[in-house]
């Protein structure tokens, strides 16, 4: 077994759709709890992963005082592999203020289109990307989603196709 396999992966969750559930009292998505847990237990995964709640909320509810919370706590982890959990409207954001202050851990985000609870989400799928791809990229700041991995200053989200893609 590598030494690759054997470190602890950090699982970072601040909100997004990814968490979000359906109220049928008031008809809206919100936030109650992460599924993450529950994501990773039926995505059999066999990993040394420690998930931590930084906060549950909406990205375009994010300020730069939410993104310095998730700095902070991606500077406090000693684990150097980190996956984080986030809305894909201000994904790109946040990996950029990440990117400008770290640089000697892996850090790759991910989202969802449809959140993890409904039927045909994306959720699972982007999970398992990424906890595949913060184990054998390099140390930066990356986006992963439907199967794509995207350096943090080479990705946009197409909203008019709802997907990420390359810059160019």
């Amino acid at each position: 077994m590598s030494l690759q396999n054997l470190m602890t992966i950090k699982l970072l969750i601040t909100g997004g759709t990814i968490d979000k559930q359906y109220d049928e009292l008031n008809g809206e998505l919100i936030f109650t709890q992460s599924g993450i847990e529950d994501m990773l237990l039926q995505g059999r995964a066999k990993l040394d992963i420690s998930p931590a709640t930084v906060m549950l909320k909406d990205s375009l509810d994010m300020d730069d005082d939410d993104r310095q919370e998730i700095l902070v706590a991606c500077l406090a982890c000693d684990e150097s592999q980190i996956v984080i959990t986030h809305g894909t409207d201000t994904m790109v954001e946040t990996s950029q203020v990440l990117a400008a202050e770290i640089k000697d851990k892996t850090i790759v985000l991910l989202g969802a289109m449809v959140p993890y609870q409904f039927k045909n989400s994306d959720a699972l799928f982007n999970l398992g990307c990424a906890i595949a791809a913060v184990q054998t990229l390099e140390n930066g700041v990356y986006i992963t989603m439907n199967g794509k991995v995207f350096k943090h200053d080479d990705v946009v989200k197409n909203k008019r196709d709802g997907e990420f893609q390359s810059r160019d």
